[in-house]
């Protein structure tokens, strides 16, 4: 099992879906350089684990992160620049394999989520918040800057709310999160909740999901000009003659379920 391999979080795959479970309870899953290291080779893992058709990031216990170790901070205010370069790069790397992870993903958040943790779940494809669940970028109060998650929360939030919440570091609440889709939904049972995107991400063709999360990346500037039509066009042409693509398009004339939805429900096929 991945699991035995990791000090700070919790993982593992079944019936195709994986769970990363961050694993401090006592420090309501503060993260430090061992857990960033270890969220950055389970997801690199999962990404390339064919038995991996979705990936859930959850937490253990009442808070789902209350952001940077105090003790990783303390080392922190004693590197030198270059140092800390280096280590803001490893929290950077864990965000972008996040975003750029090639299959769905859902986070599950429950109680706090601050400062870095805020990053995470705007990393991912769908957030699911308890209601009591509360957010917070928090760094101007330390004298620092959201800078490695800036461009997942204001992709999310917008400029306009990202430029207030980041310079008030006020705690905003789940209900709020959800106004400035922050998280897709309040449920206070996550699984539950979670349940339906399970059963719709498995229904779908994976390299379809996968294309369409690197045509909305590709999308994200807003421009519309020749190299985008260029883009788009040849994206759709490729993925009509591509084997999942052909399968899909015949499967739905002949009536029949496509070759992936069978292979899910093969109970070989989950070994």
């Amino acid at each position: 099992m991945l699991s035995n391999q990791y000090k700070h979080i919790e993982c593992g795959v079944a019936q195709g879906v994986a769970q990363l479970t961050l694993n401090r309870a006592e420090v309501h899953n503060a993260f430090d350089e061992v857990m960033i290291s270890e969220m950055i080779n389970a997801i690199e893992t999962f990404a390339s684990d064919s038995q991996c058709n979705m990936l859930i990031l959850r937490a253990n216990g009442k808070n789902f992160s209350a952001g940077a170790d105090l003790n990783w901070m303390r080392k922190q205010a004693k590197m030198d620049v270059g140092q800390n370069l280096a280590d803001a790069h490893e929290l950077a790397k864990l965000m972008h394999v996040l975003d750029k992870f090639p299959k769905p993903t859902i986070a599950l958040v429950q109680g706090a989520a601050f400062g870095g943790a805020l990053g995470l779940i705007c990393c991912c494809d769908i957030a699911i918040a308890t209601a009591r669940a509360s957010f917070c970028l928090s760094e101007v109060k330390l004298g620092l800057i959201p800078a490695v998650i800036s461009p997942y929360v204001l992709r999310a939030m917008g400029n306009r709310q990202s430029r207030r919440f980041m310079l008030t570091a006020e705690r905003f609440s789940a209900d709020v999160a959800l106004t400035h889709q922050v998280v897709h939904e309040i449920n206070d049972d996550l699984d539950a909740a979670a349940a339906p995107f399970i059963a719709a991400f498995n229904a779908n063709s994976p390299q379809g999901m996968a294309w369409v999360k690197t045509l909305v990346s590709r999308l994200e500037d807003g421009v519309i000009d020749d190299a985008t039509l260029n883009f788009t066009s040849e994206q759709i042409a490729r993925i009509r003659v591509s084997d999942e693509g052909q399968e899909g398009l015949n499967a739905f004339f002949e009536k029949r379920p496509p070759a992936w939805q069978t292979a899910k429900s093969d109970p070989q096929g989950a070994q």
